[in-house]
């Protein structure tokens, strides 16, 4: 049987006090709650994406191209947003970092689609899609955290007396 309570200590006990054990939903629960609703989220919207544009056998995965690559963009712009601009409630980050953008990116089905290429007699777009998406993936995030600081410091440019 599980227990309610995670195994970390709030603050060291006095020498000889047994710990003193935090509720595992003060603790970490809230975290996985959240993760696990946004993962929820995230991969149903890629199922959603896959089941509008299905990948032709032996062609270019675009749909899970797209799919990433528009994650790793919105990954940049999130994590500009919350490091930078503004200090978010504390479970933004799993919920939305995490879970609904960890379960809408698929790097896994990323590599099931290049070893399907290569195993169906396809290695030029199996290596074509390994090497786009990885460059793809980069860049986005890249232009991503360039653009949102634009926008941020154009913003808060704007907000300041003359």
């Amino acid at each position: 049987m599980t227990s309610p309570y995670q195994e970390t200590v709030d603050e060291p006990p006095e020498p000889g006090a047994p710990a003193r054990r935090t509720p595992l939903w003060r603790g970490q629960g809230p975290a996985l709650a959240v993760v696990a609703v946004g993962g929820a989220a995230g991969a149903s919207a890629r199922y959603g994406a896959a089941l509008l544009w299905p990948a032709r056998t032996g062609g270019f995965p675009w749909t899970t191209f797209g799919v990433n690559v528009a994650g790793c963009f919105v990954i940049g712009v999130f994590m500009v947003l919350i490091t930078e601009v503004w200090t978010p409630h504390p479970l933004v980050r799993p919920f939305f970092g995490t879970g609904v953008l960890g379960g809408f990116t698929t790097f896994s089905t990323y590599a099931v689609d290049i070893q399907r290429l290569m195993d169906e007699g396809h290695p030029r777009t199996a290596l074509a899609y390994l090497a786009a998406t990885l460059f793809a993936a980069l860049a986005a995030v890249c232009l991503a955290v360039m653009l949102t600081r634009r926008a941020a410091a154009r913003r808060s440019a704007g907000r300041e007396p003359s």
